[in-house]
């Protein structure tokens, strides 16, 4: 062999090493035209699940577009062939149709345009106010923030529901189930915390899987008429959606929320309601003949919603420094608050608010059971004014449930016992709150410093409520000093307490002889 053979050799090695890198490269760059390219077809369509052949590269959670213009999601891969959830109507769909992937992930468009919209999860507007001009796109999948980039859970998103802001507080970033039976007013509780963000920084998204129509129409309503849509987001996917519209839509609620999150904003996502998300997973694993476990449900069910709320979080400033606080709501059978999908949910989160039936029965509204309910976090993020008036009101108010309990037998009780449970009751009539009516941070210490105080002492229960909102109404003109202590989140002096308490009394006298003279003339 001469030199120049060796030379040519090389050159040849080169060129046959540079043409291999070329094609990796260009298969990298086109791999959206290459995948576009494979044609897959219906071999059989059932209940809103397409079993397709033909499509060796895709992959699982890839959207793909039937002949016919509805879309799917690959949910299923098996030797067999490719499960595909539709979702959209599948009437027109047939045997023999061609399936063509996307080459990507489900994803939702996201950006300031979305604020005061109603969208699906795949982001189309719903609300007839035109397209939407999103910044750019997020995937619905996305991992959980890494341990490192979370921060300590320290600032407070108030609800402005006193029995929930003293006894269960939720901080921003923090994971907080909203549990109860039917019509026990867990959406509304959830609707009433996204009207107290109106004068925050706080984006709010209530998200909506199985929900009648009316019942998302009555909330888009009520948000508009309080003027909180402006910074809110209302994601749909009622019960006339499909299956598998209702399982993405909280996965693109909480892409919404990310959006907002790594820009710093501060967000709140309702989750309305996890039942019905699971329910329709469940639909989908059996129609793509997945083996069912428990109460039918698959063995990853578990996986499927820790995946979601592990994204809610707070961030350290050099990962953006927002939050994203979750209220997933889940309803319970007969109160059985032990049920699957409910102890599933109770694990993941950091407390849950338990909405008792027996309450609302009573009126006692919102019907918040404090022995069933806590927060793991919240407290630490109470302002230290609502801490310093609070911080023994969930003890005081269990051990006078337990009272009441004991004095329906009829035994004789001491005086002291009789204090308490006047107490208890006026304390039970101040924790009422109508809907939609929540209370700011100084309503909610000054009305719980003047019942701590006794200032109440002298009113009927029954005309309590009455009381409580003359004081609301009232009590920071008599006390503007310690209203903007108390906004600014510091503690209240032994002097400042009472100077509120003697407020309080002067304005129940005021209101009791007012009512006095009224009566005479």
């Amino acid at each position: 062999m001469t030199e120049d053979d060796t030379v040519d050799a090389t050159v040849v090695s080169s060129l046959v090493t540079s043409s291999i890198q070329g094609f990796a490269e260009a298969r990298r760059r086109h791999t959206l035209s290459l995948r576009s390219m494979e044609v897959g077809i219906v071999e059989s369509i059932d209940s809103g699940v397409a079993r397709v052949s033909g499509l060796p590269d895709v992959r699982s959670d890839a959207m793909v577009r039937f002949s016919s213009g509805e879309l799917g999601l690959v949910m299923d891969l098996s030797e067999e062939g490719v499960g595909v959830v539709v979702l959209e109507a599948d009437h027109r769909l047939q045997s023999g149709m061609e399936v063509r992937p996307l080459g990507r992930a489900a994803r939702i468009g996201v950006g300031d345009a979305v604020l005061g919209r109603v969208v699906d999860p795949l982001g189309r507007p719903l609300d007839a106010r035109g397209t939407i001009a999103f910044e750019s796109y997020r995937d619905v999948e996305q991992e959980a923030p890494p341990i490192l980039a979370r921060a300590p859970v320290r600032e407070p998103l108030m609800t402005g529901i006193t029995s929930v802001d003293a006894m269960v507080p939720v901080g921003r970033g923090q994971r907080e189930l909203i549990v109860g039976d039917r019509q026990t007013g867990k959406t509304s509780l959830a609707v009433d915390t996204i009207l107290n963000q109106r004068e925050t920084d706080v984006v709010s998204i209530y998200c909506a899987i199985g929900q009648r129509s009316s019942t998302v129409a009555n909330v888009i309503r009520d948000l508009r008429l309080h003027g909180a849509m402006r910074e809110s987001i209302v994601l749909a996917a009622p019960s006339q959606a499909s299956a598998g519209l209702q399982y993405l839509a909280p996965y693109a609620a909480a892409a919404l929320g990310e959006h907002f999150m790594h820009r710093g904003r501060d967000v709140l996502v309702v989750f309305d309601d996890m039942t019905q998300h699971a329910q329709a997973y469940r639909e989908l694993s059996l129609l793509l003949r997945r083996p069912p476990g428990r109460e039918a449900y698959p063995g990853d069910i578990f996986y499927v919603h820790s995946r979601l709320l592990e994204r809610a979080t707070n961030l350290r400033p050099d990962y953006g420094g927002g939050s994203m606080t979750a209220l997933p709501i889940v309803e319970t059978e007969a109160q059985d608050i032990s049920g699957y999908i409910p102890t599933n949910l109770i694990s993941i989160t950091d407390g849950q608010i338990y909405l008792s039936p027996d309450l609302a029965q009573k009126g006692i509204m919102p019907a918040v059971d404090v022995g069933k309910s806590v927060s793991r976090v919240g407290g630490k993020t109470q302002p230290a004014a609502l801490r310093q008036v609070a911080g023994e009101l969930k003890l005081a108010y269990s051990q006078f449930e337990e009272l009441e309990t004991f004095a329906r037998f009829g035994t004789r009780l001491d005086d002291e016992t009789r204090r308490a449970l006047d107490h208890g009751r006026r304390l039970r009539e101040v924790l009422k709150q109508q809907r939609h009516t929540p209370r700011t941070l100084v309503e909610q210490v000054m009305l719980l410093m003047a019942l701590d105080g006794r200032a109440l002492e002298s009113v009927p229960p029954e005309d309590v409520e009455e009381a409580a909102g003359l004081l609301l109404r009232r009590l920071p003109d008599r006390c503007p000093e310690i209203v903007e202590r108390i906004a600014s989140g510091q503690s209240l002096s032994d002097a400042q307490c009472h100077q509120i308490v003697t407020a309080a009394r002067s304005l129940v006298e005021e209101g009791r002889d007012l009512e006095e003279s009224g009566g005479k003339t």
